[in-house]
């Protein structure tokens, strides 16, 4: 094995799976993916989900909270963008994962600016069992 095993760090798992919880919502994926490529006011946001606005500033919010999008106020608008360029990294990756595709394959295939498919539909997947 010529890869050379990182040790475990506690704090940055638990950060990583605070941006994993985060991103696990379809609406709120669907709203990192526009906001990789743009900045958008609530209102737009709002639109795009097809949810009000309280509900869209909720998902913001935790979007926030996890570090994946900045805000600027303007007037009494509020505009919304991603981070940075990881974002949409993290999203393009998550969706190759989710359709099983090689890294050599997702590499080779060309990306869209459409958002995957698989994004906007809730997923049935059985929750586990708790005891």
């Amino acid at each position: 094995m010529g890869a050379q095993m990182e040790s475990w760090d506690a704090e940055r798992a638990d950060r990583a799976v605070t941006v994993l919880k985060a991103v696990a919502d379809p609406s709120r994926y669907r709203l990192l993916w526009a906001l990789s490529g743009a900045e958008l006011p609530v209102s737009a946001l709002a639109e795009l989900i097809g949810a009000h606005v309280a509900a869209t500033s909720q998902h913001l919010s935790k979007l926030r909270s996890a570090g994946l999008v900045t805000s600027r106020r303007e007037g009494t608008r509020i505009f919304y963008r991603a981070a940075g360029p990881g974002v949409r990294g993290l999203l393009e990756e998550a969706s190759v994962v989710a359709l099983g595709v090689s890294p050599q394959d997702a590499a080779s295939a060309p990306h869209t600016a459409e958002a995957p498919a698989r994004a906007t539909r809730r997923a049935r997947v059985p929750r586990p069992v708790t005891e």
